[in-house]
């Protein structure tokens, strides 16, 4: 009998019917990695490759009984939150992952289904007052880092980076991991901070066409780098890497964008001429 496991890895987030984002894309990730997903739903989308058209928020109470249940039967080895839809659902999500203080947190919770929420700033302070202090990593792009900013200062003239960056650790997260940090067409760049400042910075080209999953790819990826042992600026690494790969082999499901393909690696193993 078979009793060793892989890591565990329990998310909370949206369920996406296309599988680009959200629960699915986690799962898919995790698997890629050598994680076993666990979910929790906070919301159902409704959309395609090109937009999501509307959300429907799952009752808090289903919510914190869907968590419950699976943390009383298995021990994870990192939480991952995505979106969260809601006021309460931030509440409860905050409250659970607090009675497991040593086990690592991503936060990942800025997506589209976000943007023009009637209540996106009640729902940006409370993610800032609730979820960051207890975050391992919390992943933001360049964007929404101006966006979260803007609930404690005044918008400013050019960028506050590694001012707004120091001040959400300061907050109380070990990492801080911004993507898209300059605004050259040709290259893409991420930028890792902690209590120190700059931890590491990597540049890439950027990628023909447009993409949909790509930043819940790379945060599904450093939580299973973390679970399988790593520490953060690795792990960030390696979540980099395969979400590079990912991308680069993405398909065209729909209409609208690319969806990464998470199982690249599978298909180039089955590939004539490629090692068994």
């Amino acid at each position: 009998m078979q009793n060793q496991t892989s890591p565990l890895i329990l998310t909370f987030g949206a369920a996406d019917p296309v599988g680009a984002t959200g629960i699915q894309a986690d799962l898919a990730t995790f698997a890629a990695m050598g994680c076993h997903g666990l979910s929790v739903v906070t919301s159902l989308l409704i959309g395609d490759t090109a937009r999501t058209e509307d959300v429907q928020v799952i009752d808090v109470d289903w919510v914190a009984d869907q968590a419950r249940v699976i943390l009383e039967d298995m021990a994870v080895g990192a939480f991952k939150v995505g979106a969260v839809g809601s006021l309460e659902n931030i509440s409860v999500i905050a409250e659970i992952v607090s009675d497991y203080p040593d086990v690592p947190l991503i936060l990942d919770p800025f997506t589209s289904s976000l943007a023009g929420h009637e209540e996106e700033e009640d729902l940006v302070i409370a993610v800032r007052e609730l979820l960051i202090p207890q975050a391992t990593l919390v992943l933001v792009s360049a964007s929404e880092l101006t966006r979260l900013a803007e609930t404690w200062r005044e918008p400013v003239p050019g960028q506050a980076l590694e001012l707004d960056a120091a001040r959400i650790i300061e907050m109380g997260c070990e990492y801080l991991f911004v993507t898209n940090t300059q605004t050259d067409l040709q290259e893409v760049s991420n930028s890792l901070f902690d209590i120190s400042g700059l931890v590491r910075q990597d540049t890439r080209p950027r990628l023909p066409g447009s993409f949909t999953g790509a930043g819940a790819t790379l945060s599904a990826g450093i939580a299973a780098m973390l679970a399988n042992g790593l520490e953060a600026p690795q792990a960030v690494a390696e979540a980099q890497e395969f979400t590079l790969a990912a991308l680069a082999n993405a398909q065209r499901l729909g209409m609208g964008k690319l969806v990464p393909d998470r199982y690249f690696w599978a298909r180039e193993a089955d590939e004539p001429g490629a090692p068994n």
